[in-house]
């Protein structure tokens, strides 16, 4: 049975190429476009993957969205993976680490990534 990911982000040509490049390596893909509808697909999809942008309808929801997946009994087990351009576009001079009470996601990702680099994370934390 194939694993199944879900991408919350609004970025539509990210997530097309995302999705074609899991497809490719047989995973289920859901996608949400924003943190208020992925909350909903994380709880109903039960994915065993979530790749969270930040800056969605807001600057900060992908942060939002990480703690309030993290604290919800029904999906603090799924695992996340952030992926975001938001220290480029907003100047940060300093790298994002996961932390478990600010950021509660496995990974924090720099877009642009490289496919090589996403399908080597993704594959290392469904391990």
């Amino acid at each position: 049975m194939s694993k199944r990911i879900l991408i919350i982000d609004d970025d539509n040509d990210f997530v097309d190429a995302v999705t074609n490049l899991l497809e490719a390596k047989n995973y289920e893909i859901i996608t949400a476009s924003n943190g208020k509808e992925g909350f909903e697909s994380a709880k109903k999809n039960k994915p065993d993957l979530i790749l969270l942008d930040v800056m969605m309808t807001k600057k900060t929801e992908g942060f939002d969205t990480a703690r309030s997946l993290s604290s919800d009994e029904s999906t603090k087990k799924i695992p996340i993976i952030m992926v975001s351009g938001i220290r480029k576009e907003m100047n940060v001079p300093f790298s994002i680490e996961p932390n478990e009470e600010w950021l509660p996601v496995k990974a924090f990702i720099e877009k642009p990534i490289k496919p090589n680099e996403l399908l080597q994370k993704v594959e290392e934390v469904l391990k």
